[in-house]
This record gives structure tokens, C-alpha cells and sequence, in this order.
């Protein structure tokens, strides 16, 4: 306890409840060239539909990555995805100028000024031709009678209550953003946005006290455009846009206010530019991730996923297909083709290739697409970690059947099966009546061991993440007997679910003087020795069949066939 000075009662808590915590298996990460959203930056994404609101849709340049990213979400709600930055990649803008806003933060460092200038008022919220169909139109008390678009809100803007009270008028502006040209819905001129009754005033509040600056608003609540300017049209006598309420007669628009975009790019994507994106991923205490979709088969991505992500972190698993020219169309010589690009990687039990590419519907294009498998096979993980936990096996007829496939662009043999799965290929077969399964739980691991498989690799990373993320609660104790016993104590217990979850057959924890000794100790260090004995999955099945005759007695033949 504290020292005292005279007579009294110290109380004081010491918290013994310290536990094992729950950690995250079943995250995904992806990087991939969209032509919409945020650049550079990580976004959570946990369905299709978010997928394509945030990121657009499929086109004819990107389906191979978009569908990988959508196949992943079929089985689990939990994707953290980068859009790569595109070289030369500009935002659609009010007049055609060249603007390029990546992420939020991109904004509110370099893009909020709101004196009139060059671009007109707004701009595409991303970088992507896709801007170039956006159309903003607004209107206030001068302009509202003769506006387009009056039809869409219930009445005129006028003063809001808030401008009033302070001796202000002629605030209020309504704000649309429509579909111009039809990209984004398919029928032009649909109605995207609608912002009413927003303000003039810069510090504008609405009746539940959030601000209701029209640049604000639209800067917290639209998905398509930002406010970088305040457009040139408000010419009229009065106050200028963005001051304050009080005492404020704002000036009125001249004329109609309506901006078609132009000016934006989607520029291009390369392998550079995906490379970045992937470091975004580097760190593995800002970004809490367990499994990588790397998208189309492509070498030198997959090669800087296993070595500089998966490899570097050493919590995650990265997951590769062949290149699309291996397996689709290239009859006779697909087995030979893929163990060649598995053969240019790395040999890693950080990662996991398949065999190759389905067919699916693009139901947003109306056309059936090529799509390579690693995405399924981190989702089939996720159904594991569902159904299951992380260390079962993904593969096989339980917990491995593949979705939303037509047909496989190559269906191996045995013989062919034989030679990718030496080599650490699973293969993905289609059986007639079970469906399209992931035959096989290998990872790239070339030297025969226990991590060569998906299950103990999955399991170790689950172990190492949760038992390391207890031990930080020892850091500046004393080594000292009563720390070990309890660090030993919080372990053990959690081994023993474990074990009855049938990860492990057996374990054993060692964390006394035995490895702590005074020279660990003097180095103020700590040590503890954790001892695993990973269950194993079953990949071979040998049935005997035994014939014998009509008078022989079971137990004179049983063992010896």
C-alpha cells in the first residue's frame, strides 16, 4: 500500500481478472483499381451493396478485382478495402478543371476554402469519368420560382429560424445532384441527392443543433460531390456566403444555378500503384486483419503480398490464383502452366494458390465473366471460422463448396490433381450432384511440416495474436514468481477450450525458473514457453475391403489383411 503519514485507511483495487481476449479471424483486406470512391485510405465494407455504393460497379477494366472483392463478402460482412491511386486520375468539377480530391482527409487538408474560384462551386467527390454524369443545380428565394427542379422540394427557401433570431435573412438554399448522363441508375436525369433548407450561414444550426451549412451538410451527407468553392453566381447585394448569421442579409443567386461536371479521369492502375495500396496494410497494430484476397492471378502482386504483408505481419494469410491465361482457355497444359507460377513464388505458410478461375453472372452488365477463385477460398475461411472455428479445415465437402459458380475454367483430373497438390496447389474440382469444392488445405509452405497445412497455420496465428495480446498486461511487472504463476494461470485455461474445441491434442505451458533465469531477468526480460500439438486434418482415407469365405470367423481374419 502507500505510505501514510499518520493513522488512516488506505483502500486500494488490484484487478485479477485479466483474460484471454477474443481477436479478429475473419478480416479481409483487398486492393483493387475501382472507378469510384476514396483513394489511398481503408474502408470497411460488409456487403455487395456498400461495395458498389462506395466503390461503383463493374466495368470491363476491373471486373476480375471487383468480383473478388464481392465474392469474399458473399461468406463474411467484414472487408477492409483500398482503392489503388490512379495515375492521372482526376475529379469531375463544375467547369472541367483539373482537381484531384483522394480521401476525406485529402479534403479537409487541401480543398476547404470557400471563396469563389475556378471550379465553380463543387466537384466530383472522387477521382473517375464516372463524375462526368453528375449535374448540381440549387436554388434559393430569388431563383426558386423559375428553378427546374422546384418540383422535388415542398416549398421555397427562405430565411431559416436559426438566421432569423439573430437579425439575418435570405439563408436558406436548396441543393440536388442528379444523374445527368445516366451512369450512375441508367436513366438519365435521376435524382441522386436532395439537401433542403440548407444554409448560407456558416455557423447555421438546425432544430437538433447539427450545422446546417449547406457546405457542411453536403461535406458530411452526400456521396457524390463536395462544396470547394462557393459558385460564382451569388453575385447580388448582401452577404456574402459563408459569414455568420447574426446581422446578415445573404446575397440572392442571379440567374439559374445549375453545374453539368466534366474533367474526370479514371486514369490508370498499375502494379506500382497496387503495391502501394497493399502497404497500407503493413502495420498490423493500425489494422487489425487476418485474411487477403489478392484479386486477378498476377506474380508480382502476389509475391509482394506474401513477402511484405502476410510475410512481415505474420498474422494473416494471403491468398493467390494463377494467371487467368493458365487455366481459361489453355487446354492440355493448365496443370503444367500453374505449378510454373506457383514455382515463381515464394514458398510461404503465410500463403495459399488455388487452381485457378469460375464463371459467373455480372448481373450489373448483363454478361457471364472469368473471375479467379482466391477471393471464395479466404471466404470459405470465414464460413469455417462460422461454422466452426479457424483451426478446421476450409476444404472439403463440409465447410468447402464454393459459390455462385456456372463452371470451372478447368475441372482437374486425379492425375492432375496429383501434380498441383506436390506442389502446394489446391485444387478446386467440380463433382457432379456436391457441387464446385476446395479440394485441398495446403499452403505454399515447401518443406514438409505441420504449418504446410491451411488448419495448424490459422490456428498458431490465432494462438500468437490472442496469448500476445494478454501478455502486453505483464509489461513493467516484476519478473518475478507471482507473475509467472499468473501468466501461466491466464494460458492455461484458454489452451484447455482450445483443446476442447479440438484445435490442439495436447499442450503444456512452461514460465518458471527454468527459463526465466537471473540473466533474463538482469536483461529485464520475460519468457514464456508455450508447447502445441496441432490437430491434424484428415487428407487421405485409405478403405480396405476384405472378401473371405462363408465359414472363416471374423475374429480369425480381422488385423490380418
Amino acid at each position: 500500500m502507500a505510505f501514510q503519514l499518520s493513522p488512516g485507511v488506505n483502500v486500494s483495487e488490484i484487478d485479477l481478472t485479466t483474460v484471454i481476449p477474443s481477436v479478429v479471424t475473419s478480416a479481409g483486406a483487398f486492393v483493387g483499381p475501382f472507378n469510384w470512391g476514396p483513394c489511398g485510405v481503408v474502408t470497411t465494407i460488409s456487403d455487395e451493396v456498400r461495395l458498389t455504393d462506395r466503390f461503383g460497379k463493374p466495368d470491363s477494366a476491373n471486373y476480375e478485382y471487383w468480383f473478388s472483392a464481392a465474392n469474399f463478402l458473399s461468406y463474411g460482412n467484414n472487408l477492409k478495402i483500398v482503392r489503388a491511386i490512379p495515375t492521372n486520375g482526376n475529379n469531375a468539377t463544375a467547369n472541367g478543371g483539373s482537381l484531384v480530391i483522394k480521401s476525406e482527409d485529402d479534403y479537409d487538408e487541401n480543398h476547404t476554402g470557400y471563396a469563389a474560384n475556378s471550379y465553380n462551386g463543387f466537384a466530383a467527390r472522387w477521382p473517375g469519368a464516372l463524375g462526368n454524369s453528375l449535374k448540381v443545380s440549387l436554388a434559393d428565394a430569388a431563383s426558386y420560382g423559375t428553378w427546374a427542379y422546384k418540383s422535388q422540394f415542398s416549398s421555397a427557401p427562405g430565411t431559416s429560424g436559426y438566421v432569423s433570431s439573430r437579425n439575418g435573412s435570405f439563408d436558406e438554399l436548396h441543393v440536388i445532384v442528379i444523374d445527368e448522363d445516366g451512369l450512375w441508375t441508367g436513366a438519365q436525369g435521376t435524382v441522386l441527392e436532395k439537401f433542403g433548407f440548407v444554409s448560407k450561414a456558416s455557423d447555421a444550426r438546425d432544430d437538433s443543433g447539427n450545422s446546417n451549412y449547406y457546405k457542411k451538410v453536403i461535406e458530411t451527407k452526400s456521396k457524390y460531390i463536395w462544396s470547394v468553392a462557393h459558385p460564382t453566381q451569388n453575385t447580388g447585394a448582401g452577404t456574402a456566403w459563408g459569414l455568420s448569421a447574426n446581422a446578415s442579409v445573404f446575397a440572392n443567386t442571379t440567374g439559374n444555378v445549375t453545374f453539368s461536371f466534366s474533367g474526370g479521369t479514371d486514369g490508370t492502375v498499375g502494379n506500382s500503384q497496387l503495391e502501394s495500396g497493399w502497404d497500407k496494410f503493413v502495420n498490423a497494430e493500425a489494422v487489425d486483419i487476418s485474411l487477403l484476397v489478392t484479386g486477378t492471378g498476377n506474380a508480382t502482386i502476389a509475391t509482394h503480398v506474401i513477402d511484405n504483408i502476410a510475410g512481415t505481419r505474420k498474422d494473416c494469410v494471403a491468398f493467390v490464383s494463377p494467371e487467368k491465361a493458365d487455366c481459361v482457355d489453355n487446354a492440355g497444359s493448365e496443370a503444367t502452366d500453374i505449378v510454373n507460377f506457383r514455382d515463381s513464388l515464394t514458398s510461404s505458410s503465410y500463403a495459399v494458390i488455388d487452381s485457378g478461375y469460375k464463371y459467373q453472372y455480372d448481373k450489373y452488365n448483363d454478361v457471364y465473366r472469368w473471375i479467379p477463385l482466391n477471393g471464395d477460398i479466404a471466404g470459405l475461411c470465414v464460413r469455417t471460422d462460422n461454422e466452426r472455428d479457424p483451426w478446421f479445415s476450409p476444404g472439403g465437402l463440409n465447410r468447402g463448396v464454393i459459390k455462385n459458380v456456372i463452371k470451372l475454367a478447368w475441372n482437374p483430373t486425379k492425375a492432375e490433381r496429383d501434380t498441383l497438390y506436390t506442389k502446394g496447389v489446391n485444387p478446386v474440382v467440380s463433382f457432379p450432384g456436391e457441387g464446385t469444392v476446395l479440394f485441398g488445405d495446403k499452403t505454399m509452405l515447401s518443406k514438409p511440416s505441420a504449418f504446410d497445412r491451411i488448419n495448424v497455420r490459422r490456428l498458431f496465428i490465432t494462438l500468437e495474436k490472442t496469448i500476445s495480446r494478454a501478455a502486453r498486461f505483464s509489461l513493467f511487472e516484476f519478473n518475478d514468481q507471482f507473475t509467472r504463476a499468473q501468466f501461466v494461470s491466464l494460458v492455461e485455461p484458454f489452451l484447455r477450450d482450445v483443446q476442447g474445441r479440438r484445435g490442439i491434442t495436447d499442450y503444456r505451458v512452461v514460465c518458471d525458473e527454468t527459463n526465466n533465469t537471473g540473466e533474463v531477468i538482469d536483461r529485464n526480460e520475460f519468457v514464456g514457453d508455450i508447447y502445441i500439438k496441432p490437430a491434424r486434418s484428415i487428407n487421405f482415407i485409405q478403405l480396405n475391403f476384405v472378401a473371405v469365405r462363408t465359414g472363416v470367423s471374423f475374429n480369425e481374419v480381422v488385423g490380418a489383411a
